[in-house]
């Protein structure tokens, strides 16, 4: 009996700790067990599985991917490591009725991006979640602050405390608009958080939810964010979803030295609360953490400082990757165009300086899409850009915050804005009223592209498009502000003028009072672009 042996010496390795090898074989005993069942169930590192399953030899049956133990061996593995009782019982699981609703939403959204490190939870763990917060918090008119929900957790919250008020803020556009989609409502907004929290979020929300990217970076950025828009600094808390391998405690502590970096208090932590289909490496599980901030966690909020780029494990934007990387003085020339403007800026995603002194100066990306104001000149002179470690959504934003009469724009060459033409012609329409765009794709290399735009004229502009370009010249004012002098202006390019106070009359009755102190470049697209198409009937 080499397979009951090896197995046996296995538990006996692990002692106290053998628990999830056990819980692993009556899994097996049950039969009919993929193996990224039995990772999740038992939360086992997949190397750990891997090594059981290998250990039962000729004892373990395989039926395509379905795994069990063999009927003859199946009696001797029960009595000899005490399988009886071992799985957990349903009384304490969502009701298989709300599992499947809430699968079948998850089916229907985006897939997962691997370069923002999504791995999705369970349709059983969004619930779970939910139903935790439910039951520990009072959630009637709560706002909980979702940062980043590629998990949908604020989708099964509506279904679960539906008095709760669910706030998303997250870098996936495709997210954004199914969030929107759902009859919840969830309140949405854009932002990459390394650049930081929308200013309307501030000091906004009785809880936070993250589950961040694992990087210590990731975590630490993700945390500080949630810090900024806790509304009370007495009461607050934060609820973190971490896993680490079993294997791999120092990558753990890594993690929790930036919690206690950032004074957090541990009110408790719910071992392998989350499952998730994916990342075996830490057996496809992760705990719960209940975090009190104190008095130190708000000096490190005021601290602020700047985050890194590189707070992902895949991609671009992984702490690995170099980016594809561009030519500052090939940039800058594309910024000047054919009849040579001054060029006022090199926008950067990091704070560098010029490489020679005949550079123009070089501005951080991140107070470009903060704010007006921070690029002298910008109205008259060009402006390049950088945006070489774009993810994707950076492109629009960058169009929306400058306003000067040129700028060029170095992306990816397979941005998802250039990539193909529906993704031109969508970024296009976004945006025709303030830049005509012309797409460099291969340009100056394979694994680039230049994006030039040119400030379209006003005097050119029919009174639908006047309203639309004040909206996007005012990208960084409150919605209510850029909606109300939309109307004043094109109401006097149709030649039938409102004055202040009509305006504002009507743009309370226009505009849903969620938005109104909003910013448009922190909006979702897909609703910034809902809000301009309705241009034709303000």
């Amino acid at each position: 009996m080499t397979g009951l042996s090896d197995v046996a010496d296995l538990i006996t390795e692990f002692g106290a700790y053998a628990r999830p090898h056990r819980v692993a074989l009556a899994l097996l005993d049950r039969g009919g067990v993929t193996l990224a069942e039995l990772i999740r169930e038992t939360a086992l590192p997949r190397r750990g599985v891997e090594e059981l399953l290998e250990r039962l030899a000729d004892d373990l049956v395989r039926d395509h991917e379905r795994l069990g133990l063999t009927p003859a061996t199946a009696p001797a593995y029960r009595e000899r490591f005490g399988l009886a009782g071992l799985l957990p019982d349903d009384h304490d699981r969502p009701p298989a009725e709300l599992i499947i609703r809430m699968q079948t939403i998850i089916d229907a959204a985006p897939a997962p991006v691997r370069s923002f490190d999504h791995v999705p939870a369970t349709a059983e763990t969004v619930l779970r979640r939910a139903r935790w917060l439910d039951r520990t918090f009072d959630l009637a008119g709560a706002t909980v602050l979702f940062v980043g929900d590629h998990d949908l957790t604020s989708v099964g919250l509506t279904l679960v405390a539906p008095a709760a008020r669910p706030v998303v803020v997250d870098l996936d556009e495709r997210l954004l608009a199914f969030l929107e989609q759902q009859p919840g409502p969830i309140h949405c907004r854009w932002a990459d958080l390394r650049f930081g929290l929308p200013d309307d979020l501030r000091a906004t929300a009785d809880l936070i939810f993250t589950d961040p990217p694992y990087t210590p970076d990731g975590v630490r950025l993700f945390l500080l964010r949630g810090l900024a828009g806790l509304r009370d600094r007495r009461l607050g808390r934060l609820l973190l979803a971490y896993g680490f391998g079993s294997h791999q405690p120092a990558l753990g502590l890594a993690v929790q030295r930036e919690l206690t970096s950032l004074a957090l208090a541990y009110e408790a932590i719910l071992p392998h609360f989350n499952r998730y289909h994916g990342a075996q490496a830490v057996g496809s599980a992760a705990d719960l953490y209940q975090l009190r901030p104190t008095r130190g966690s708000w000096a490190a909020v005021d601290r602020g400082g700047r985050a890194p780029l590189a707070i992902y494990t895949h991609g671009e934007n992984s702490v690995e990757s170099s980016g594809p990387g561009v030519e500052a003085a090939e940039l800058i020339a594309a910024g000047a165009g054919p009849d040579p403007l001054p060029v006022a800026a090199l926008v950067t995603p990091e704070r560098s300086r010029p490489a020679v002194r005949t550079e123009p100066p070089r501005v951080d990306l991140a107070e470009v899409l903060a704010g007006p104001g921070v690029i002298r000149d910008a109205r008259s002179a060009a402006v390049a850009v950088d945006a070489t470690a774009d993810p994707g959504p950076w492109l629009a934003r960058i169009l929306l915050a400058q306003s000067g009469p040129r700028i060029a724009v170095a992306v990816p060459n397979g941005h998802p804005d250039l990539a193909d033409q529906a993704g031109q012609q969508a970024l296009r329409a976004l945006v025709a009223a303030k830049w005509e765009l012309r797409f460099r794709r291969s340009t100056p290399g394979p694994r680039l592209a230049i994006v030039e735009a040119i400030r379209v004229d006003p005097a050119d502009l029919s009174p639908a498009d006047t309203f639309r370009r004040a909206i996007l010249d005012g990208a960084h004012r409150s919605l209510e502000n850029a909606w109300r002098d939309g109307l004043v202006k094109a109401s006097r390019r149709a030649g039938a003028p409102l004055d202040r106070d009509a305006a504002r009359d009507r743009t309370a009755a226009e505009l849903p009072a969620e938005l109104r102190e909003t910013r448009p470049i922190t909006l979702p697209r897909s609703r910034l672009a809902a809000l301009l198409a309705r241009a034709n009937d303000t």
